[in-house]
């Protein structure tokens, strides 16, 4: 055996451990659900095959329209909303303001808490009657609405709560910052480029590269949302906040339909995958890349 070839021997008996668990744990279970999708399942019956017939159910099924248009409508709002805080988070943190270290691990401090008691801790707050944003509000002479419990406001109540957790993107952009040469805003200086017109011309174009990276994993994480609307609002009220990962979820483990929940959960990935590949095509044409 050649001394290549014992060397790639090796590496792949270190990363054995790795290639085991992702084919037992990710591989497989894609595979078996990829071929359930063409089969009538029902967990506990004997799985039949009937072909594209759980996909061709799809199309004709109100609910997955339903839960498509909210799933699209909370992975956009989701998406501008904490692009807008992020930003906004990140130039502060980047002034050099005192205490800025610390504020910067408050805000990263949310994605460290697991989603379960984030979702109890949003609950009591946006609680209609008894909940601290309400109280608040009405200590205003303002009256609060249901936040969870009306449809007008419960998708954008998920929203809002969607923007508690940027503390990861707010260092992937203050990194970027930082990195900005300062040369650029020397140049600027001298040209008279302030405040909007200096962050128009030097920041933005030089941070786009991680606006587009946080960007595109918002919307992967946000087309995947489960927790939230699942715990929260149960996907209601009135289906207004049934998003696709609940469908999902429904139709396999409550109506017993696992056949058809793979088939769904199948379009989800096919349809992620076709979206993050346009945003990054439309990126790639209006995001600065040095040395391009």
């Amino acid at each position: 055996m050649s001394p290549g070839a014992r060397d790639v021997l090796r590496g792949v008996a270190w990363i054995s451990p790795w290639l085991v668990g992702f084919a037992v744990f990710t591989l497989g279970p894609a595979v078996l659900s990829a071929a359930l999708s063409f089969c009538d399942y029902g967990l506990l019956d004997s799985a039949v095959w009937v072909g594209l017939d759980n996909y061709r159910e799809l199309w004709g099924d109100p609910m997955f329209r339903v839960a498509l248009r909210n799933t699209l409508v909370y992975a956009s709002a989701s998406a501008v909303l904490g692009a807008a805080v992020t930003l906004g988070v990140a130039l502060l943190l980047e002034r050099g303001l005192q205490g800025a270290a610390l504020v910067r691990a408050i805000v990263f401090l949310p994605t460290l808490v697991p989603v379960v008691s984030a979702c109890v801790c949003w609950m009591w707050l946006l609680n209609g009657r008894f909940g601290l944003v309400n109280q608040v509000l009405g200590w205003a002479g303002v009256e609060g609405p249901n936040w969870l419990g009306d449809a007008r406001w419960a998708m954008g109540s998920l929203v809002v709560m969607s923007a508690w957790t940027i503390g990861g993107p707010v260092l992937v952009l203050g990194a970027a910052i930082r990195n900005v040469p300062r040369a650029l805003y020397e140049a600027a200086d001298l040209d008279g480029a302030t405040g909007l017109r200096r962050f128009g011309a030097v920041t933005l174009p030089m941070v786009s590269p991680a606006v587009l990276f946080n960007g595109v994993m918002s919307v992967i994480w946000s087309l995947q949302v489960f927790g939230p609307p699942f715990i929260m609002t149960k996907g209601g009220p009135e289906n207004a906040t049934q998003v696709y990962a609940v469908y999902v979820y429904q139709n396999a483990f409550v109506y017993g339909r696992m056949g058809y929940a793979c088939a769904l959960a199948w379009v989800h990935v096919l349809a992620t995958l076709v979206l993050t590949l346009g945003l990054l095509w439309v990126g790639k044409r209006v995001v600065y890349a040095r040395g391009a």
